[in-house]
Order: C-alpha cells, then sequence, then structure tokens
C-alpha cells in the first residue's frame, strides 16, 4: 500500500538570544519555557515542547560531511521550501566540535538541544543562535562525553572534541531533536516524542488500560512511532542512493521494507479499533407499536432492495450441530496397531460421548503414496492404513455409536498404473481402466487427451477430466459404492483443480450426509502483513460454495489465517470486521464454513502452516463456541492433557448451549490484548491477557457463571 503524509510548514519566531560562552544557556531575552509535564501527540500540530530522547529511535542520516569547512548543509526534509540543515565542523575549533542547524522555527528549540546533550552525557561549552532571513541560526560548542579521543588528526590533539564515532552519533541525536521541533517542517507524529508518549502509555495502571480513550490514544501512539520509523528509512534509503552505495542501499531498502511492515501493521490496527467503536456494545433501538399494514409495507420495501439471499439446498455441514473430528495426521499410515480404522473402532463410543457427531477418515483407496493422495486403483480398499475389513468394522463402531464416517475423496487427480505412447504414465488399472482421453490436455507431462482444466493444475499425476460425462459417471458409481461400504459423507480434496458444478452433481446423485471441500487460498497480504481486510479472500470460498448450488461447505482458511495472526502477535482486534461480524467464512455463511485449527497438511510433520503451539487454548475457545461447524485436530486432542480438558470442556459447553452453524455473535470487544464475544445470548467468550467479564458489562441482562478457562481463555454461560 501506498503510505503518505502531509507536510505543513511551521511559522518561525522572530525572537533572538545569544548564551554567553561561559555558560551553556544564559539568554538575553528569556525563551518560551519547556512544559515539563508528559507530551500529549497532537497529530499534525506543532510541538512547543519535547520529551527527553530515546536512545535507539532513529530518524534519518544527515549527508554533511564531517570534516568540511565551510559546512556542508544537507536538508533532511523534503520540501521545496526552507528546511532544517545541520552541519558539523570538527577541525576549525582545537577545543570543541562545532555544529550548527539552520532552518525556521522557535527559539526554545535550543533549550531543548542543549538539555539532551547534557542528558546524554556531552559537555556543551556554549551555545548561541541568531536569526537571519527568517532562519534561526543554532551554533554549539560540543565536547565528548569523556573528553578525550576528540577530533581526527594527530594521537596527541585527540583530547577535546568528539570522535568520529562521536560526531556520527551527536549528529543523529540533533536530528532526532530538531526533527521534531517546531523547526521541522514535518508533522509532529514524527520522531521520539511519540516513542516517549507509547512508553507512558504501555506503563499504565491495568484499570487506566481498560479506558476505550487510552487504548485509542496508545494505537495512534504506535502509528506516530511506526510513521517515524519508515520515514528514516526512506531518508537512509535516499541517502544511499546518492553515494551510489550499492552494499548500504540494500540494507537501507530491508530496512524500510521492516519499517512499512510495522506502519501498515499499526495502522491496521486503529482501523479495527475505530471499526470496533462503531459496530462493538452498540444495540438496536426498540421498536415503536406498528399496524399490520405498516409492517406488511416495511416488508414489501426491504425485499425490493435486499441482495439475494444465499441458499443452499444439499447437505453440506449436515444438521448444523455437527462437531468433526480429523481422525488422522500425516503419519498415521505408520502407526502399526494404531492405524486409522483400528484407531477409529477402539475410540469410537469414547469419541461419541465426548461429543463429536462425524468422524473425517484418511483416503480409502490404494495409493502411490502412503498417505493416499495419490489415489491408483480407486475400488481397491486396501491401502497403507489397513484392509478393507478392518475400514468396515471401523465405520460399524461409528454407526453403533450414532458417528457419521466422512471419507476423503481425491478425485483431482489420479495415478496410472502402466506406462501409454511415449513412455508416459497414463493408462489406468483396476476397475477404472481409464486411458489417456480421461487426463486433461493442459499439461504435456501426461500426453492427456481430454479437455481443459477447468481449475487450478496439479502437476504431480495426471489430472482428471470432469467436463467428460462417462468420467462423472465412473466417480459417481465409486461415491455410490463407498456409502454400500459405511461412509456417510465426503471431504473433497484439493477443490481448487476442477469446477464446484461438477461436485453438485456428485453430491446430488450420492446424496451425502455431510459434503465439504478443501478450497486453501492464500490470505490477502501488503508485503509480509496479513491485511486487516480479508473480504475478498473469504468472498472467493463463499463463491466456490456458490458454486456447488451451496451443497457443499468449505474449510474456513480465512478464520485460520486470521485467528492464528490476531493470537500470535497480540492483535486480537482483528476478530472483528468493518461490520462488526466475525472476519472469516463464519462471518459470511457460517453455515458453509468448517473451523479448524489445523490439519495433516498445515500442522503434523508437515507444518505448512502451523498454529501457534502456544495459542492453542484460546484457538480452540474461538472455533468450539462460534458459529460454523468446527473440526478438532486428532493430534491436539490426544496431546497437551490441559488443551485435552479444554477441549472436552468446550464440547460440553456448545452441546448443552445449542451453538450451531447458524448461531448468533456480538463481539463485545476487539484490542489489541482482548477480544469478548457473546453467541446466542448463552455463551460468552473472553481471549488474550486483558480484562473483561459479561458480568461486568452486564451482557444481555443476564447473570453469568464461569463453565470453562484455560491460558488467556474464559468461557461463561447463563446461570439457571
Amino acid at each position: 500500500m501506498a503510505l503518505r503524509h502531509s507536510q505543513r510548514p511551521v511559522p518561525s519566531c522572530r525572537r533572538a538570544y545569544a548564551p554567553s560562552p561561559a555558560s551553556a544557556l544564559v539568554p538575553r531575552a528569556p525563551p518560551r519555557r519547556v512544559a515539563a509535564a508528559r507530551p500529549f501527540v497532537v497529530v499534525g500540530a506543532p510541538l512547543a515542547s519535547q520529551a527527553r530522547p530515546v536512545r535507539g529511535q532513529h530518524c534519518a542520516a544527515v549527508e554533511a560531511a564531517s570534516n568540511s569547512v565551510p559546512p556542508s548543509m544537507a536538508s533532511i526534509d523534503a520540501t521545496g521550501e526552507a528546511s532544517m540543515q545541520i552541519s558539523v565542523d570538527n577541525t576549525s575549533d582545537a577545543a570543541c566540535t562545532t555544529i550548527r542547524i539552520v532552518g525556521p522555527g522557535q527559539s526554545d528549540c535550543l533549550l531543548l538541544l542543549v538539555n539532551t546533550l547534557f542528558s546524554e552525557g556531552y559537555r556543551v561549552h556554549s551555545s548561541q543562535f541568531e536569526e537571519a532571513d527568517g532562519l534561526l541560526n543554532f551554533t554549539l560548542r560540543v565536547a565528548g562525553r569523556d573528553g578525550k579521543q576528540a577530533r581526527p588528526g594527530s594521537e596527541a590533539g585527540r583530547q577535546a572534541g568528539l570522535s568520529d564515532v562521536q560526531v556520527a552519533e551527536a549528529r543523529e541525536l540533533i536530528e532526532r531533536v530538531v526533527s521534531t521541533s517546531s523547526m521541522s517542517v514535518r508533522p509532529a507524529i514524527y520522531g521520539m516524542v511519540a516513542e516517549r508518549e507509547l512508553e507512558r502509555l504501555e506503563s499504565t495502571s491495568p484499570d487506566e488500560a481498560m479506558s476505550d480513550a487510552l487504548e485509542l490514544e496508545r494505537a495512534a501512539t504506535e502509528v506516530a512511532v511506526a510513521a517515524s520509523k519508515f520515514a528514516a528509512a526512506e531518508r537512509r534509503v535516499q541517502a544511499a542512493a546518492q553515494k551510489k552505495d550499492a552494499a548500504k542501499q540494500a540494507s537501507a531498502e530491508r530496512e524500510r521494507s521492516e519499517a512499512a511492515s510495522v506502519l501498515e501493521r499499526a495502522i491496521a490496527a486503529i482501523e479495527a479499533l475505530v471499526i470496533s467503536r462503531r459496530q462493538v456494545g452498540t444495540g438496536a433501538p426498540a421498536e415503536e407499536p406498528r399496524s399490520a399494514a405498516d409492517v406488511l409495507k416495511a416488508q414489501m420495501e426491504a425485499a425490493a432492495v435486499a441482495p439475494p439471499q444465499q441458499v443452499g439446498t444439499g447437505p453440506a455441514a449436515g444438521s448444523g450441530y455437527e462437531i468433526l473430528l480429523q481422525a488422522f495426521n500425516w503419519e498415521s499410515h505408520k502407526k502399526g496397531t494404531d492405524l486409522p480404522p483400528l484407531y477409529v473402532a477402539a475410540r469410537a463410543k469414547e469419541w461419541a460421548d465426548e461429543g463429536f457427531t462425524a468422524v473425517w477418515l484418511p483416503p480409502p483407496s490404494d495409493s502411490v503414496s502412503p498417505q493416499g493422495y495419490l489415489p491408483r486403483d480407486l475400488y481397491q480398499l486396501n491401502s497403507a492404513y489397513g484392509t478393507e475389513g478392518e475400514l468396515r468394522a471401523a465405520l460399524s463402531a461409528l454407526h453403533e455409536h450414532g458417528v457419521k464416517a466422512i471419507a476423503d475423496i481425491v478425485i483431482n487427480h489420479r495415478c496410472a498404473s502402466f506406462q501409454g505412447d511415449g513412455g508416459k504414465w497414463n493408462k489406468f488399472g483396476g476397475r477404472l481402466a481409464w486411458d489417456s482421453s480421461a487426463i486433461c490436455n493442459n499439461n504435456p507431462a501426461w500426453g492427456g487427451r481430454g479437455g481443459r482444466k477447468t481449475g487450478d493444475d496439479y502437476p504431480a499425476a495426471p489430472n482428471i477430466d470432469h467436463t467428460q460425462e462417462r468420467i462423472r459417471a465412473d466417480i459417481t458409481e465409486w461415491l455410490r459404492y463407498l456409502k454400500t461400504v459405511g461412509f456417510d459423507g465426503w471431504r473433497f480434496d484439493f477443490v481448487r483443480g476442477y469446477g464446484g458444478q461438477y461436485i453438485k452433481q456428485y453430491i446430488d446423485a450420492t446424496v451425502p450426509q455431510m459434503a465439504f471441500g478443501e478450497f486453501w487460498d492464500t490470505c490477502e497480504y501488503s508485503g509480509s502483513v496479513l491485511n486487516y481486510n480479508q473480504d475478498a479472500h473469504r468472498q472467493r470460498t463463499v463463491n466456490w460454495c456458490d458454486s456447488t448450488g451451496g451443497t457443499a461447505a468449505a474449510f474456513d482458511f480465512t478464520t485460520k489465517g486470521v485467528l492464528q495472526e490476531a493470537l500470535g502477535r497480540g492483535e486480537l482486534w482483528r476478530l472483528v470486521d468493518a461490520r462488526g461480524r466475525p472476519p472469516g467464512l463464519v462471518g459470511m455463511w457460517s453455515s458453509r464454513a468448517i473451523t479448524f485449527i489445523d490439519n495433516h497438511d498445515t500442522g503434523s510433520t508437515l507444518n505448512h502452516w502451523p498454529f501457534p503451539s502456544n495459542h492453542l487454548q484460546e484457538g480452540y475457545a474461538y472455533i468450539l463456541t462460534h458459529p460454523g461447524t468446527p473440526c478438532v485436530f486428532v493430534d491436539h486432542i490426544n496431546g497437551d492433557g490441559k488443551l485435552r480438558k479444554l477441549i472436552l470442556e468446550l464440547l460440553r459447553i456448545r452441546k448443552d448451549a445449542g451453538v450451531n452453524a447458524r448461531s448468533k455473535v456480538a463481539v463485545r470487544r476487539a484490542a489489541p490484548d482482548v477480544y469478548a464475544a457473546t453467541i446466542d445470548d448463552r455463551v460468552a467468550v473472553k481471549l488474550g491477557a486483558g480484562a473483561w467479564s459479561p458480568n461486568d458489562q452486564r451482557a444481555c441482562d443476564k447473570e453469568w457463571r464461569l463453565s470453562a478457562s484455560g491460558q488467556n481463555v474464559a468461557v461463561w454461560t447463563v446461570s439457571a
């Protein structure tokens, strides 16, 4: 994103005074006193005072040569008008280094400069200023902090002025002071005053930190600090470019990129906070009584302008009260006696008792890869996971305890059993003995003679041409066969590879109890920063669900991306969108959202996009209390004892409170350190280290009792 700032000139002061050389500051006319109170940053307004600088805050590189006489002046303000300039003379005066600063502004900046240098340990022998042509000219005679190793030259001469290192440090320090003072034409948000203000805000007491005004003030100050560092990095890039120093320029550009990311993140944070102030905690006014005619008229008017409703006709996420368990990970084919079929058969009753209504199993067919995602002979159900008999026994055990069995359906691609013409692997074996005409023709590696691909290519195997009626008929018949084996629903793998209209046909023809797809799309980023607004990302998932006629649900990758970014970075303001809704697919079409924390791809041993392990409790507290259909990963419920305990408590709360795929969420608070929401006015959840309680807020005008808690997690239910 483009980052811009306006520059406003600050009127200069016409007063002048000159301190005596015997004293650092003995003004002829007293300057305006520097306020001792804590500074308050007003964006775009000049600052009359500054706080003591914070070491390490960089603003910009100064181009003046250290030893040039007469001084070489270099501007640090990119404007066509008079701007602040700094020069250093380390040779003319044997006793001190002479520093001159010229620019528009007010004389009290000299007081700030001298006090700052003293506070950093420099010895200021004298300081004075004069006015000429509307500009102030400050001159300071400065010695080193240790009084030794001063200016360049002979070793004997290094006694009073500044060393080369001290020259660079002092120049940078002065630039930081002046760049945020009335001598600078840059807005007052820049520089160390904002950083000092941020330190003050971060040190406030917990009670004070609950103030909405303070929260916004902190966010605004973070933008100020980030903007200052971004501007400083930009100047370092320009300075290196002017010197034609490629190495320094590359380093400065990396710093600029990092600073831009920080600034974009800070801007997103304050955007979210502003939005939350418009949305959170605003109740609808009570409606006045109206006649039946008025009600009918209002309904007709609303229908005339309302957008078309998204209506699904198929199974999608099932009843709306489903809770999924993914019963395998990437290494499950290696588990010996704990292979999925045997494992599932042994645990079916336990899972049913815990509240799971459906179990997602790995691909059932023979496969080139042991995990099952390179299927070969679809009808061959002896796989690396076990025998067909063991699979059937596991499915029967699930049904005995009222749990649905979901098969992982991999039909975007299929591996051939034999080589065809030209030695290409494009002749299939088994009951579905297709040839190269069943393969899409976009990838020459497989010699496909079918139609063009209707989605993204999967290069590791021949991509099946779903546009052909005979191919669709074969796949439909195979899915019907899986139902006779005992499967109740379908999880479609890599659905970006073929059109959603074909999935609709497979669903309509086989009538599963649940059907959902893996539409894994990259979230929206600006550089390395996840955008606050993920509407475009989740809309693509909505569009895919629409392409199936609403018959299929989809994994909510938007919620996963936003949730793990929010928790991992302490940016819980991300958990509400611009309209006050949850920011994922859940906020757009919750009945079609399969929410999850990790799966065999994102977590397990692949770890393609893992959820931060120290925030798993918060992640599950979110998806198990919110609408959508949650999916729990077997690694998590079988892992850490505290995590398992919390998951089981959350499953009980979800079931007892009747939370379902279409439940209503009211976001009560969304700040950097706390997120709070109520669901159906029956469940309240708080994530993050910040303080919040539904009883303190009188949420829904009800009494609440704490029903579950964990690391930065609290969940309440309505008292009976």
